[in-house]
């Protein structure tokens, strides 16, 4: 009997495990990470990840991408999927709301209140494009509410999404940017350079929504990993990002 169990334990405890298909917004690159981490260690399931623009991971979706879970940076896109019936209806929340940084690799270069905006002497300031990365729209946002936006919008460079914004600051191909600020920050400290946290009041809430796609119902992984960001340990990582909660 000794020599049944055992490898009937195995089997069972393997089955048990399982994947998680996830897309995930370039700006909660880092945190994801750390949450795939804890979550295989904690609950024996894995989560895939791939990176990359709300906006793409739409249109992928509904052209049969096999993501089970979206992790989007806006709380449009989920709903849109819901309405149209690639997601689970009922199983989006918001796993986190984001912060809009003015960013520079150079130190010294952004002071604190921001006013380096007014003042100009740069040459590019860079945003992703805010027709698809909310943190772009929240960027357009900003400089209309600080009545800024005709002075500065001539030395735009645009990036694709969030991830390429913060590469055009980091290069040096752009002397300062909006950017998330999960990407430039973690444990409250800035890791480079220098950075204005923009005032939440200057733009509209960016409620980053998690939703269940089709392709995930039903499955273990896929719910359980929902499950799991709601939980002390994932709120806690996001939370070191400069994210609310």
């Amino acid at each position: 009997m000794r020599r049944l169990f055992i490898p009937l334990l195995f089997a069972v405890c393997t089955a048990r495990a399982d994947q998680v298909q996830v897309a995930v917004a370039a700006n909660f690159t880092a945190p994801a990470k750390l949450l795939a981490a804890a979550f295989a260690k904690d609950s024996g399931h894995k989560a895939q990840l791939s990176f990359g623009g709300t906006g793409k991971f739409y249109a992928q979706i509904r052209n049969g991408a096999p993501f089970e879970v979206l992790l989007a940076a806006d709380d449009t896109t989920p709903a849109r999927l819901e309405a149209e019936g690639a997601a689970v209806a009922g199983s989006r929340y918001t796993y986190a709301i984001g912060r809009l940084a003015l960013w520079s690799a150079q130190p010294g270069y952004v002071d604190d209140q921001g006013t380096v905006l007014a003042r100009g002497g740069f040459k590019h300031l860079a945003i992703a494009n805010p027709k698809l990365a909310p943190y772009g729209a929240a960027a357009i946002e900003a400089l209309t509410s600080l009545k800024l936006l005709d002075a500065v919008q001539g030395r735009f460079v645009q990036g694709e999404n969030i991830a390429q914004t913060h590469q055009f600051v980091a290069s040096g191909n752009a002397e300062l940017g909006f950017v998330a600020l999960s990407q430039v920050t973690q444990d409250g400290r800035l890791a480079a350079g220098s950075a204005w946290i923009v005032p939440a009041r200057l733009h509209q809430a960016i409620r980053q929504d998690a939703v269940l796609l089709a392709r995930g119902r039903g499955k273990p992984a896929a719910e359980a990993w929902l499950k799991y960001l709601k939980g002390n340990t994932a709120q806690a990582i996001i939370k070191s990002f400069g994210y609310e909660i």
